[in-house]
Parts: structure tokens; C-alpha cells; sequence
């Protein structure tokens, strides 16, 4: 759970840094190639397939492609039409989608984690649901697109660890590098598609945002994330994808200066946690898995 709540705290600034610095003013799809192709080469170093079948490689750099290159494509699209705030609600589903996503690989409904998640959903819909822009409904599905990626490609992970005996032992950052090269493979193919040369960052901190991002968020954040997904249940992590939203929130706040309900943060986020806490104890109590 450390490694869930570490790398939640960093990511609660990366909203905000893109919606401010980059969003309008650095091309979307430069952005995110530039942020992948950072940890990408963090990671490259480190990478050791000589015991790893072509089977297993091929499944990392799906899965890379998918949670992180796919995910971000929708993101960084998000910002274009939503607030920093409005993005942050808009992922209070990505909980729902993990809990059922493995229920259908476990064949087996755990209606304990969907309760629970459901209680942090409430939790962050509470916190912004009377601040919706014109734009809400193309905002919402581009979102819930990045949602999606995100819980495919984390139950996926969790599910393809357990499953292949060969990665039982094996230093996971020694495998890292195909999850991002995953995810850049996509995000290469993206700008070619959409980017433009014409918005590329212009000042020092624009780059520096994005350095950030690289080697920090998406370099280091991913990492302890998807390590932190294999050491807790389905229900902690379902909730632990929606305390991004209150931290998010009050990050935005307090150093952006920007207007929201300081009341609202704290009751829907006391309802995320207090899920967590349910969650923690019925796993401890009814051996919920």
C-alpha cells in the first residue's frame, strides 16, 4: 500500500502542471511522446531478457501499450476541453471498471470490493459535481477512454504476473522497459498521426514540466504503481485509483490559487478513505482476496 500512496501524492501534481503549463500551449501528442520516450530510456539500461519467453515479452508490451501509451493519448486530450478539476471527477469511475474487469478474469463476482469502490466513487463525485463545463459529455467520453486503458492495464499486469511462473523471481526492472516501450511504440505512432511540429514547448519551464513528468511521474510513478498492484487486493487498489482525486484537488487549490470547496474535498475524500478502511478490515476479518 506505500507504493500506492507514494506514488498517489505525485501524481496529485501532475493534473495540475499539465493544465497549467502545457495544455493550450505544448502539442497533446508531442507531450505524451516526449513523457514516454523519457522513462523509456530510464528504463532501457536496466532490461534482461535472456530467461524471458517471446510469449511474455509480447504480453509486457501489450499491456505497456495499452495502461500507459493509450491512456495518455485519451489524458492529454482530455485537458483540451475539461478543467483540471472536471478531469480529476471524470476518473472517479477507473474503480469500477478494475473491480469488474477482474471479476470477468477471476470468474467470480466479489460484490465486497464493488461495494466498496462504489462508496469511493460517491466520495469523488461528491467533491465537483456542481463545476460541469459546456463541453461535459466529449470531455467525459475522452476521459473515461483514458480510464479504461488505465484499469485494463493494471488488472492486466497484476493478473499476468500471478500467472507467469517465469516472472515469479525475476527483478521486475529488468522487464519494465518493454512496458514502456509499449507504450511509446503507440504514442510514436500517435504523433505521426496527429501531432503538430507547430506547438512544440518554447520556454524552459515547459521542458522542465515535461522532464518531470518523463522521469519522475511516468518513469519512477509507474513503477512503484504497478508494483504496488501486485502486493494489494482488487479493492484497495479500485480505491486507491480515486485518492488521486481529493489530493489532486487540493494540490490545485493551494498552489494554483484556483476555486473549490474546501469542504467538499474533505468530506468526499474522508468517504474514499473511509472505503479503504472497510476495505482493509473486511480483507483482514472475512479474508476477502
Amino acid at each position: 500500500m506505500k507504493y500506492l500512496f507514494g506514488v498517489t501524492i505525485v501524481w496529485a501534481f501532475s493534473f495540475s502542471l499539465i493544465g497549467v503549463y502545457l495544455s493550450g500551449y505544448v502539442d497533446a501528442w508531442f507531450s505524451v511522446l516526449m513523457r514516454i520516450g523519457i522513462a523509456t530510456m530510464i528504463f532501457l539500461p536496466f532490461l534482461k531478457l535472456k530467461k524471458i519467453s517471446a510469449a511474455t515479452v509480447f504480453s509486457l508490451i501489450a499491456v505497456g501499450s495499452v495502461q500507459l501509451g493509450l491512456m495518455y493519448c485519451f489524458y492529454f486530450q482530455s485537458f483540451r476541453f475539461l478543467t483540471v478539476p472536471e478531469v480529476l471527477l471524470f476518473s472517479v469511475l477507473t474503480p469500477i471498471y478494475i473491480t469488474l474487469l477482474n471479476d470477468l478474469l477471476s470468474k467470480r463476482f466479489h460484490k465486497g470490493h464493488l461495494l466498496t469502490a462504489l462508496i469511493a466513487v460517491l466520495g469523488a463525485a461528491y467533491i465537483q459535481y456542481s463545476s460541469i463545463s459546456e463541453n461535459v459529455m466529449l470531455g467525459f467520453m475522452i476521459t473515461q477512454g483514458a480510464n479504461l486503458c488505465f484499469a485494463v492495464g493494471q488488472v492486466a499486469y497484476k493478473y499476468l504476473l500471478k500467472s507467469t511462473p517465469e516472472l515469479e523471481n525475476t527483478p521486475k526492472h529488468t522487464i519494465f522497459g518493454l512496458f514502456f516501450i509499449g507504450a511509446f511504440l503507440v504514442a510514436l505512432i500517435a504523433f505521426f498521426i496527429f501531432g503538430s511540429t507547430e506547438k512544440l514547448p518554447t520556454t524552459s519551464v515547459q521542458w522542465g514540466v515535461i522532464i518531470y513528468l518523463g522521469a519522475v511521474a511516468s518513469g519512477a510513478g509507474y513503477y512503484f504503481w504497478n508494483k504496488g498492484v501486485v502486493l494489494v487486493n482488487t479493492g484497495s487498489l479500485a480505491i486507491m485509483n480515486n485518492a488521486l482525486v481529493p489530493l489532486g484537488l487540493i494540490v490545485n487549490l493551494v498552489i494554483w490559487n484556483k476555486e473549490a470547496d474546501l469542504m467538499k474535498i474533505l468530506i468526499g475524500g474522508s468517504l474514499i478513505f473511509a472505503s479503504l478502511a472497510v476495505n482493509e478490515y473486511m480483507v483482514r476479518v472475512r479474508g476477502w482476496e
